[in-house]
């Protein structure tokens, strides 16, 4: 790679291959008060693609009121961006990173004495990197001792008797999600509090299947326990799936995958003092699953990142775990409405998706599944469910809305539907109307 890059060279990083308004906006005269370029050669350890020489540009962006932002994007020979700005964007080039590219492949950054900060980059990012890798060790150790005292509990329950959990209390349980949680395996901990909520509903009519509950729950934990403790003779894919569900982390971020993705639908949901949101993506060409999350304090609103019912042409980069993922760039174009509806399946589609699903991870609570040409219906005990032409049914989750409102938009004739497919049942979320011409619903 030469040291200076041409113009084509810098859109081969902006998303569609041209850069947004914003981006040519923040690339106007006048911005960039500071600017330059030069070989910089980074130690080991200072960034993910290794030592090794590469070009960095910088910058101060005099856009902001308060005060100049610094950027700065390392290009390695051979190797991805990495960039530095004062703008909260971290895990993606950000907008000011690609109006200083932009600017670069135009030759306005071009040589130039680096200035201290600049200097001081690789150093201090190698230290970080480097304190980052030595907490994640140290937390590693702490989470395995806890899932080792977590599988001796399990034992001590299950010789015991599990009978005896109805009569044992909450803090029964909660002895042993506070030693989760001083291990800093709080996923593990929540997952022992579900089973006090199953021994909890012992003797509620609601309730009748509260044994099958609990022992599924206790087994599916003593399973992480035994991955964990064997996570080193897993399959890659299996052992970040174990270590996510363990509370170590989705994994690294993979290289972006460039796809129109289709926004199914999204759900709120609660996670301890949070309000988080699952938002389910669906490649059109790769037909690949993807989850956005996100969070918020309690009582506010998680960020929407993308709206549903509507499809967004962007790259996305996938963690290792959890078909989690998250947007990178800046979307091509504007997300523009999922029509017609998206193509989908009945009853033994979906549940065939949710079983390859679980082979991937045991774990899983819930997962994205497209119903076509489904009517809501009742059962003789007044449940609800969405069941196709060929009457084959799933059952709406007791915990969900009664579909109403689905059945509106339908008029009494088969619809579309996304909806979220979880051990308890349906959970719908987004609805597509008779009409092809018609725009989808929220639920």
């Amino acid at each position: 790679m030469s040291t200076q890059w041409s113009a084509d060279d810098v859109r081969g990083l902006l998303p569609g291959g041209s850069a947004p308004p914003e981006v040519l906006a923040m690339a106007g005269d006048g911005r960039w008060p500071v600017l330059g370029a030069a070989r910089q050669d980074w130690p080991d350890g200072a960034g993910q693609d290794g030592p090794g020489a590469g070009t960095t540009v910088w910058g101060e962006y005099a856009g902001e009121p308060a005060r100049p932002l610094r950027v700065a994007v390392r290009l390695p020979d051979g190797g991805g961006p990495v960039h530095r700005c004062g703008c909260p964007v971290r895990r993606r080039l950000c907008l000011h990173a690609l109006a200083l590219l932009v600017l670069w492949g135009r030759g306005r950054a071009c040589g130039g004495a680096p200035p201290p900060w600049v200097v001081r980059w690789p150093e201090r990012r190698a230290a970080a990197l480097r304190a980052a890798e030595q907490r994640a060790h140290r937390r590693a150790d702490r989470v395995a001792s806890g899932l080792a005292d977590l599988e001796l509990w399990l034992r001590d329950q299950v010789e015991a008797g599990l009978a005896g959990a109805r009569t044992a209390g909450y803090a029964h349980w909660d002895g042993m999600a506070a030693r989760l949680v001083d291990a800093q395996a709080g996923r593990a901990a929540r997952r022992v509090r579900a089973l006090a909520g199953a021994a909890g509903s012992a003797g509620s009519p609601a309730s009748p299947d509260w044994p099958s509950r609990l022992l599924a729950g206790a087994a599916l934990l003593r399973l992480l326990a035994a991955g964990h403790r064997n996570r080193d003779g897993l399959p890659p894919g299996l052992r970040a799936t174990v270590a996510a569900r363990a509370g170590l982390g989705p994994g690294p971020v993979s290289a972006p995958v460039r796809d129109a993705w289709q926004v199914l639908g999204r759900r709120d949901f609660a996670a301890d003092r949070l309000s988080g949101r699952r938002t389910w993506l669906r490649g059109t060409s790769s037909g690949r699953i993807a989850l956005l999350l996100s969070f918020a304090a309690e009582g506010r609103a998680p960020e929407a990142p993308a709206p549903p019912g509507t499809v967004v042409e962007a790259d996305l980069s996938f963690r290792s775990a959890e078909h989690r993922a998250v947007f990178t760039g800046v979307p091509g174009r504007a997300p523009a409405p999922l029509l017609p509806a998206p193509t989908g399946g009945g009853a033994h589609e979906a549940l065939r998706s949710w079983s390859r699903a679980l082979a991937e991870d045991p774990w899983l609570e819930a997962w994205p599944v497209v119903l076509e040409g489904v009517r809501p219906v009742r059962d003789r005990s007044g449940g609800w469910g969405l069941a196709g032409a060929d009457g084959a049914a799933l059952p709406v989750a007791a915990a969900a809305s009664p579909p109403w409102r689905l059945l509106a938009v339908g008029g009494g004739a088969p619809v579309t539907a996304a909806a979220e497919w979880t051990p308890d049942g349906l959970h719908p979320l987004t609805v597509w109307p008779p009409n092809p011409a018609d725009p989808p619903v929220l639920l």
